[in-house]
């Protein structure tokens, strides 16, 4: 009996999330759904051929289509201007291209740089999670499409 109320207990403790680590792992976004995500948006931009503004505005603002968990979608041009961004609108209208990660790593020129070369890529480099706020490893799917480079990452 004792160990059916043990169990029962876990199991809403992890339902709840009051265990760390275990819930945790649900609530991150996954390869597949950042892939999903960029071809998504990579739809939509050729959909919306003539204004993107829109688009770069429901993205932005973090439209429920554009943003789930810590997941997110970002544009930029292949100048390393940010169009959209759906975790920090502070960032819409800066260009990037000398960012560089918490390890110096210059990842927005990087991007660029695989855009022009690959098209299709997936790239690691750290970056604050929006949900832990904690900087952490991430890996970001991108697809260059027209002058333009749509990207989703999943933090590890």
């Amino acid at each position: 009996m004792r160990s059916i109320a043990t169990a029962s207990s876990l199991l809403l403790a992890l339902a709840i999330g009051l265990v760390p680590g275990l819930a945790s792992a649900e609530t991150k976004a996954t390869a597949a759904e950042a892939t999903a995500m960029v071809k998504k948006g990579v739809a939509a931009i050729k959909a919306g051929v003539k204004d993107h503004d829109k688009l770069y505005g429901e993205i932005t603002a973090k439209d429920a289509k554009w943003a789930d968990r810590d997941l997110y979608l970002v544009v930029y041009a292949l100048d390393g201007t940010v169009k959209a961004h759906g975790a920090n609108a502070k960032l819409v209208g800066n260009n990037l291209m000398d960012m560089l990660d918490i390890d110096g790593k210059p990842y927005i020129k990087e991007r660029i740089e695989l855009a022009k070369s690959k098209g299709t890529f997936w790239q690691d480099y750290k970056f604050t999670n929006p949900t832990s706020k904690k900087i952490e490893p991430k890996s970001m799917y991108c697809e260059k499409v027209d002058e333009l480079v749509a990207c989703a990452g999943i933090y590890k």
